[in-house]
């Protein structure tokens, strides 16, 4: 499914040509005191509701995305005119003061609208101003023509299609500005989560030809020099790759991008002991039988973040099959099981040996 949602991106209009023209985006408007309250007046899209990105402003997409109740994710960037980002292989990349994350959360239209088409819900911005990140939420109106700030956050009633193709009304959660907080932070300091260059470093469909996205930015100036060819760089697995790619390395990228942005030692859950990036070698920094700091409801009575072979005694596994708010993890972003990733992780945690 997600590959197909891919590609239907490209029928949008979403990829851009080879080259980066000049930055159209409204600079001016977004790093204001008082940031515009409707998403058009940004200046980030030539066709809003065909989110054909404007110029300079590029689509991207990664290797293992974050799980938002089966939401489609529309990905792009800005970069100020004349900047690059540096290099790093481990942490988030490091984007200059004037750019600008743009993530669009979208179903598949079943309301009598465009074949094939798909139905926006939100678009959130993480803007890097002088003063850090800003995160701001907006919400689509029932016109599809534009999105409104909602700082507030909002709850809306839509119709998704899940992981099998069947669709349940559910009830999608618009973060607040400081929900957003919760997620987006390293170190006590607001930070983008998805764009590491390991996530990044995989082929992306331009109109004009497929391209490594890391060789592609280096290309047209949004990236510094790389330190060798894309193959020779770290990259993280695509989680639905069961063809090429090991059930440890799937497994290990989903919960890297599900759950480290909290569970690294610069995280908000770096408390709890149990890390869970990509890079991390150590079991039990892994929770392989090692006990919760803090039990109660959330353990569920049980005695182990992960118990080799045996993921129905697994904590993990636990928290991550509920919807209940005093349980569930990830805390925030979805109020769906996810049904695909419970597999894997349960896939898994059955294959490991003490």
């Amino acid at each position: 499914m997600r590959a197909f949602f891919h590609r239907l991106a490209i029928l949008l209009g979403l990829c851009l040509g080879m080259g980066t023209p000049a930055l159209a985006v409204n600079l001016e408007a977004a790093l204001s005191e008082t940031p515009p309250k409707r998403l058009s007046e940004y200046g980030l899209f030539a066709d809003l509701r065909g989110q054909v990105p404007a110029e300079g402003v590029v689509p991207y997409d990664l290797a293992t995305p974050l799980f938002t109740d089966y939401a489609v994710k529309l990905r792009f960037v800005a970069v100020p005119d004349g900047m690059s980002v540096p290099y790093s292989e481990r942490d988030a990349l490091d984007f200059p003061v004037g750019t600008i994350l743009v993530k669009t959360f979208a179903y598949p239209d079943l309301a009598g609208g465009e074949e094939g088409g798909l139905h926006l819900v939100e678009t959130r911005l993480l803007i890097h101003r002088a003063s850090g990140w800003l995160a701001l939420p907006f919400v689509w109106n029932a016109e599809q023509t534009d999105a409104v700030l909602k700082r507030a956050g909002k709850t809306l009633t839509v119709m998704a299609t899940l992981g099998d193709g069947s669709t349940q009304e559910i009830r999608y959660a618009v973060p607040n500005v400081n929900q957003c907080k919760g997620c987006h932070v390293s170190n006590g300091t607001m930070t983008p989560i998805g764009p590491k260059a390991r996530n990044l470093n995989r082929d992306f469909d331009y109109a004009d030809g497929t391209e490594n996205q890391l060789a592609h930015w280096e290309r047209i100036g949004f990236l510094g020099t790389l330190p060798a060819p894309p193959a020779a760089l770290p990259r993280t697995a695509d989680w639905l790759d069961e063809d090429t790619t090991s059930l440890e390395d799937r497994a290990r990228a989903y919960l890297d991008v599900n759950c480290a942005h909290c569970h690294s030692p610069v995280g908000p859950g770096k408390t709890s002991g149990l890390f869970l990036e990509w890079e991390e070698t150590s079991a039990s920094h892994l929770g392989v039988l090692k006990r919760p700091v803090a039990a109660g409801r959330g353990s569920g009575g049980l005695d182990f973040d992960i118990v080799p072979g045996d993921p129905d005694n697994s904590i993990l596994l636990f928290r991550m099959d509920s919807v209940d708010p005093g349980i569930m993890m990830p805390e925030l972003g979805r109020g769906l099981v996810h049904t695909e990733g419970i597999e894997l992780i349960r896939k898994w945690i059955g294959s490991l040996e003490e």
